[in-house]
């Protein structure tokens, strides 16, 4: 199961790569072929708000954490996953389960920013495997936790993941969520890290009931560059470790994306209390 696993994820990038067109790259993304996003700041420990740059205009967006709802649907939803994958290994082609691409796993990001050569359209979509971000206090050792058992069978990585996700509000951060830029490099530019290089704000949505929207700040970390804090390095170390805890080895880290939340809503369908209301 394991390896299907992998063999699915590694098909996916090497599809994407291979079907990529000679695009001209867009000025200003990439200095020495590094990607230096210069719209947005990482804040400090225990900021309340991030700085970021949107149509030229430098501003402090507020943070908002996860209202216990957003929690509890979150931690439950990958639970389940996790009780899912581990049907799969013990019944093997006798399980009734399979995942889906429903739930908090598989955001669907909205960005706007500046065309690629291939399209007239600034607007993009798309989505992104999202996972949350230890808080400095458990970074470090939630990484060694990752790194001690990166070689264990799949079912000692999901108790120890289940472990992680049963303590969702003790370990993670309450105000961010994290993801991967797998295809950009110098080169060959996604529509989304065009627009989040230029514009760095975010709409994220999930397909399920009850589910969220997500207005949010993305912060992009190259592994490349030198002139990162340790915070933001440990940061994309932690992000390509966890996706290589599940998914397998792959030949390089990869560009890590931290979105902050600055406006969450309630999109949940036939509730008065609900349906794009906002919660924080």
């Amino acid at each position: 199961m394991e390896n299907i696993v992998i063999l699915i994820v590694v098909l996916l990038v090497v599809s994407a790569l291979a079907y990529a067109e000679e695009l001209p790259e867009i000025e200003g993304l990439w200095t020495d072929g590094v990607a230096v996003q210069t719209t947005a700041q990482t804040p400090r420990e225990g900021a309340s708000a991030i700085r970021a740059q949107i149509d030229g205009t430098w501003a402090s967006y507020p943070l908002v954490s996860f209202p216990d709802s957003f929690w509890e649907w979150n931690r439950s939803k990958r639970m389940e996953y996790i009780q899912i994958f581990r049907e799969m290994l013990e019944q093997g082609p006798r399980a009734t389960r399979q995942p889906q691409l429903a739930g908090p796993h598989n955001g669907i990001i909205a960005t706007y920013g500046q065309a690629r050569g291939d399209s007239r359209f600034k607007l993009n979509n798309a989505i992104k495997g999202m996972g949350f971000l230890p808080k400095p206090a458990y970074l470090a050792e939630i990484i060694n936790r990752l790194e001690t058992n990166l070689e264990e069978p799949l079912n000692v990585k999901l108790d120890i993941l289940d472990s992680l996700y049963a303590n969702a509000e003790k370990y993670f951060e309450a105000d961010r969520l994290i993801s991967l830029e797998l295809y950009a490099e110098p080169g060959y530019q996604t529509q989304t890290f065009i627009n989040q290089m230029v514009n760095p704000q975010a709409v994220i949505v999930w397909m399920d009931i009850p589910t969220f929207k997500m207005k949010a700040i993305v912060r992009l970390l190259d592994p490349k560059d030198t002139a990162l804090s340790e915070y933001e390095k440990q940061t994309i170390h932690y992000i390509n470790l966890m996706h290589s805890f599940f998914h397998g080895a792959f030949p390089r880290d990869y560009i890590a994306a931290v979105y902050y939340a600055t406006e969450i809503y309630d999109s949940s369908p036939g509730r008065p209390d609900a349906r794009g209301t906002r919660v924080r």
